[in-house]
């Protein structure tokens, strides 16, 4: 079912490699975890212990997959490693390739004695060019370097950081996508191949209809001050209980709805509101309405008058009520998982889900080199081996 049958060896560390190998996990596939003797750095945040059981970071990304510690700076132990990668369909890691390359473990130096292994690389910056090895978090190369957070931040405001993995996870998407397309590729030439993702190249994606604009004509309009942007619908409103809600119009349609929405359907057919509003003056004057209207109204209140005249609209949720929404269940957004020591909690979802079947997601995440014996006792080697490895 699923992934079930597939084995995918992981050496990665924080969110985009782990989250890729962990998705596979969530759905179906054996995952063997290689950390070194300090563990993966995400095991620090909220550290798991019989007090706090279940670290939520590193059990979103590395639930369901099995544990084995190596010290690779010892020959012997990239011995295991290698054991470990000869029957496996896939190899994820996000180690600087400078460092891949020195210990042998680089692409190149697996390709011919593991022709069927996909081999996929997470890095900062890609695989060529003198950046191949500064070092990345998505918050520097997905998002500040990039141009995501500039074209996201109006320039009236102080910059500020993306929130933790958000860039590595649609990298982690985008890893696991190539992933896919490789093994497929595999069923018809029996090969495998080198799937390069990158966190610049992700947002370079992901912004992508900004920098489609920037590469074609030269220039693109961002994020501007509230004030300064154009059409009067979209965006944001504060009601009279200090909420916000986003609208974001469909078509021309939408500026009759919304006056009727706010209580003035004859501003509808003034002749200075014709559609498409081009004079800035009139757009912040038809804002100005708007945050009247809103700002006499409960967000419960504007919400019911947006619904009943079928605008497209939001409200601005906070994680507490995105965590107690029914809305998000329904969706599918949460699951339960084993937090290892006899108890559960919830956790986010994969962004995919199968409704005709698929592996349950329940199983804890391995604590520090829980798996490792029996990981490579699978792999060949022998008791004394294995002892050797400390």
């Amino acid at each position: 079912m699923l992934l079930q049958g597939l084995k995918v060896v992981e050496m990665a560390t924080w969110v985009a490699g782990p989250g890729c190998a962990g998705l596979m996990a969530d759905w179906g596939a054996e995952v063997v975890k290689i950390e070194s003797p300090t563990g993966d750095a995400t095991r620090a945040f909220y550290p798991d212990s019989e007090e706090s059981p279940g670290n939520p970071i590193f059990t979103m990304e590395n639930r369901g997959k099995q544990g084995v510690v190596l010290d690779l700076a010892r020959p012997e132990a990239r011995d295991a490693l290698l054991a470990l990668l000869q029957d496996a369909d896939v190899f994820v890691t996000n180690v600087r390739p400078g460092s891949m390359k020195r210990l042998g473990l680089d692409y190149g130096s697996l390709k011919s004695r593991m022709p069927r292994l996909i081999y996929a690389a997470v890095t900062g910056y890609g695989l060529d060019g003198p950046e191949v090895d500064t070092p990345a978090f998505d918050i520097t190369a997905f998002w500040a370097r990039s141009g995501v957070a500039r074209a996201t931040i109006p320039t009236d405001q102080e910059p500020f950081p993306s929130r933790p993995g958000f860039g590595d996870h649609a990298t982690a998407v985008s890893t696991l996508a190539g992933v896919l397309a490789a093994l497929h590729e595999r069923h018809e030439t029996g090969r495998g191949r080198l799937v390069e993702s990158s966190l610049i190249r992700t947002s370079a994606y992901v912004i992508g209809w900004d920098l489609a604009l920037q590469l074609r004509y030269g220039e693109v309009v961002t994020a501007q001050p509230r004030n300064e942007r154009p059409g009067p619908l979209s965006g944001f409103f504060r009601t009279a209980d200090d909420r916000w809600l986003c609208i974001v119009p469909r078509d021309p349609r939408c500026f009759s709805r919304a006056m009727a929405a706010i209580g003035r359907p004859e501003l509808a057919s003034e002749p200075r509101y014709a559609q498409p509003i081009t004079d800035m003056e009139i757009v912040r004057e038809v804002r100005a309405l708007l945050d009247a209207a809103f700002g006499a109204l409960t967000l419960e209140e504007a919400g019911g008058r947006l619904s009943a005249n079928d605008l497209a609209w939001a409200p601005m949720a906070t994680l507490a009520e995105m965590a107690r929404s029914e809305m998000a269940r329904d969706a599918g957004c949460f699951v339960t998982v084993d937090d290892g020591w006899g108890g559960a909690f919830p956790s986010p979802a994969p962004p995919v889900r199968f409704p005709e079947g698929a592996p349950e997601i329940r199983r804890a995440a391995p604590r520090l080199g829980q798996h490792t014996r029996e990981a490579l006792a699978a792999a060949g080697l022998s008791p004394a081996q294995i002892e050797a490895l400390g």
